[in-house]
């Protein structure tokens, strides 16, 4: 299996595992705010990823970092694990779901741009082809095929999904940058998550253990939707490039919508089945090289 063959098997594990989060932060925001929320997510995936390295015994990567590593691995998290989600879990509790679905996958798009700039990647027909054809699929899923569906009611607060969404597009193109083994790096993204936002909680919030309905989705997200997704995505970033990725990240929400008509019961409209060809397509056109 070739290194590209085995970043599409990661990414693959990965968006199903991201398209969880709508889910997770709606069951597990109903007493927990977002900085609540996600400091109990954060220190589950440490201890989670923090076990996990032990076990595989690359944990001892860490004494090996220098000041410089610490503070750019640091700041990396600050992006990917904290700005990103604290933005995202508060629009989830607070605006529109789809609204926030729309803004939230702008950075499969922004990772294209920003690798051309950072990275020195180029960027062809056929790689824009995909992006537009997995846009073009997002958008028909989230608005049911009526365009004119689509009304940001809180402006502000889709504002700061936004600016989230940009965050986590410079960390995965930075995150690239990183020349170090991959599961001590995760334990340090995290870990820069559970200070911050516990650091935020304290001063936007307060203190509060979570509800016996939210222990669930605050493990769920903290194992599964952050903590391991994390592994195979910067693992999938070291094997191939981040525009290749890009592509890969749509059918998280294609995954989303099949989990609302699993969890809620909502149906399956034609949208959906468009909406999915539409990736599939995008999925083909960025994988098969024309000679």
């Amino acid at each position: 299996m070739t290194s590209k063959q085995k970043g599409t098997v990661f990414i693959l594990i990965c968006v199903s595992l991201w398209a969880l989060v709508p889910v997770v932060a709606k069951f597990g925001q109903t007493t927990l705010d977002n900085h609540q929320f996600l400091f109990w997510s954060s220190l589950v995936s440490v201890i989670i990823l923090g076990i996990t390295s032990t076990v595989v015994g690359t944990i001892g990567e860490i004494k090996k970092y220098s000041t410089k590593d610490w503070l750019y691995i640091l700041f990396l998290g600050l992006l990917g694990t904290y700005i990103y989600y604290l933005f995202l879990y508060l629009g989830y509790s607070q605006a529109v779901g789809m609204e926030v679905l729309v803004f939230q996958y702008t950075w499969p798009i922004l990772i294209v741009l920003l690798s051309i700039f950072i990275l020195k990647e180029r960027l062809n027909a056929r790689k824009l082809g995909a992006l537009v054809l997995g846009g073009i699929g997002v958008v028909v899923v989230l608005t049911k095929g009526d365009c004119q569906s689509i009304n940001v009611s809180k402006s502000g607060v889709i504002a700061l999904v936004a600016i989230g969404a940009f965050c986590f597009a410079l960390f995965s193109v930075l995150s690239k940058t990183v020349q170090k083994e991959a599961y001590s790096v995760v334990v340090v993204y995290f870990f820069a998550a559970l200070v911050a936002s516990f650091m935020s909680m304290l001063y936007f919030s307060e203190f509060a253990f979570p509800a016996t309905s939210e222990i669930l989705p605050v493990l769920l997200n903290g194992v599964l939707v952050n903590g391991i997704s994390y592994i195979f995505w910067v693992i999938a970033l070291q094997l191939t490039e981040a525009s290749y990725l890009a592509p890969f990240i749509f059918i998280s929400p294609i995954l989303s919508a099949i989990y609302l008509v699993l969890f809620f019961g909502e149906p399956f409209i034609l949208a959906y089945g468009i909406g999915l060809l539409c990736i599939i397509a995008g999925g083909l056109l960025n994988s098969i090289r024309i000679k």
